[in-house]
């Protein structure tokens, strides 16, 4: 199973495109700040599932701030970030993950791409696809019960 993981889009739907496009997901998660944007790229994509979480710029008040979600016996919680004050530290969200039981826990926010394993649970920051100039985006896999996760700079055309 490959999941694309994105993350802070802020209006740029066409890196969203153009990350499904390299990596032909069969999942696709998004972390929030821009939740119209999801929608879009669900609308360009529709045959792949998508789930996503609001982030600080997104006025949702009635969508729950984090999912959790089992994908091939995998407990996978998305959320934004800025509920677990991710730019100051993971501290906060190694609490979450340990109290939950989480194998992987999703956040962005930061803008900085990051995979991490901390004790069973692997922490993965996609980064933002949004971003101009370096954008990123993560892909994690779970094959044969293994679940990995990289980030992968956006490679563009032009």
């Amino acid at each position: 199973m490959k999941i694309l993981v994105l993350s802070d889009s802020h209006g740029n739907v066409s890196n969203m495109a153009a990350a499904v496009e390299q990596t032909a997901p069969r999942m696709i998660f998004h972390l929030g700040d821009c939740w119209r944007d999801a929608e879009k790229l669900h609308d360009l994509f529709p045959d792949i599932p998508l789930e996503q979480v609001p982030g600080n710029c997104d006025y949702r008040p009635s969508e729950p701030a984090e999912k959790l979600l089992f994908v091939e016996d995998k407990r996978i919680l998305l959320c934004h970030g800025h509920t677990y004050g991710v730019k100051q530290s993971l501290l906060t969200a190694g609490y979450a993950a340990e109290e939950q039981n989480l194998d992987l826990f999703l956040f962005g926010h930061t803008h900085r791409p990051l995979v991490d394993r901390r004790g069973k649970t692997l922490f993965v920051n996609p980064g933002s696809i949004g971003d101009y100039r370096r954008p990123f985006y993560a892909v994690v896999t779970i094959v044969n019960g293994k679940l990995d996760g990289r980030a992968v700079p956006l490679e563009r055309s032009w």
